[in-house]
């Protein structure tokens, strides 16, 4: 009887134990997006999306036992491809905003950040606020958080929209619009790369729409959240996501 037990115990044991092992296997679907360095954008050497939001993603998979599949797409494209279950998880840099939260869960914070202001180098106004801009063309990549307050403030002549934000830049690199309204970090990387040398970043300007980083999942994923967020926290705690932002030029 005893031995019966024993081999029945050991039978549950690794089966448990097989069962936790395909679960850690888990493939889970991101979402990120090819055009929003250092956050997420498409290494042309490697043909890869890289980037702070991708390597975070990375860390939280190692730590949570899973594996992640990066496929890229329009930031606009996101949400809906999260909730029609092409992908289980958004990694770009998506402020977590009530609006959103109706639709999809976010996980703990990761990052936290505002809007920035290009205009061309010709421009050396010392712009502080959207009330200074008045009058002006401005753009802005549709589907972020800066879209609405710009649409509704009427203080602009055109609200102009974009896919992406190289493109938001290089019309204002053009004359196309006067200024151009996105990502702080972002907008700072690109320039710092050189590769807008008629643009300049309003460094006077003070942002308002100011919001945090989360990874996106499912409303009917809370399995998948409740690993996420544990890994995010932890990761924050033990100064993994410092060394990650620090890498990439970001302060923690």
């Amino acid at each position: 009887m005893k031995r019966a037990a024993l081999a029945a115990l050991m039978s549950v044991t690794i089966a448990l134990a097989a069962s936790m092992t395909a679960h850690a296997q888990t493939v889970v679907n991101v979402g990120s997006t090819p055009t929003g360095s250092p956050f997420t954008f498409l290494d042309t050497k490697t043909n890869q999306i890289e980037g702070i939001m991708v390597d975070i993603a990375n860390a939280v998979a190692k730590d949570a036992g899973f594996q992640v599949k990066i496929e890229p797409m329009q930031f606009s494209a996101l949400i809906g491809s999260l909730t029609s279950k092409r992908i289980d998880m958004i990694s770009a840099a998506m402020f977590i905003t009530p609006a959103r939260k109706e639709v999809v869960d976010f996980s703990v914070p990761v990052y936290s950040y505002g809007e920035g202001v290009v205009v061309p180098t010709a421009d050396k106004t010392a712009y502080t606020s959207l009330a200074d801009l008045k009058g002006k063309r401005i753009g802005v990549q549709v589907g972020t958080a800066f879209v609405a307050p710009l649409q509704k403030s009427g203080l602009f002549s055109e609200v102009r929209l974009y896919d992406t934000t190289a493109d938001l830049m290089r019309d204002v690199n053009a004359g196309r619009i006067d200024v151009g309204m996105l990502d702080a970090p972002i907008a700072g990387y690109a320039l710092s790369q050189g590769r807008f040398p008629n643009l300049r970043m309003v460094t006077s300007y003070k942002p308002t729409i100011v919001g945090s980083l989360g990874f996106a999942t499912n409303k009917d994923n809370p399995a998948l959240l409740a690993r996420i967020d544990a890994a995010v926290t932890k990761l924050k705690a033990d100064g993994t996501i410092a060394a990650i932002l620090k890498k990439w030029g970001m302060d923690s």
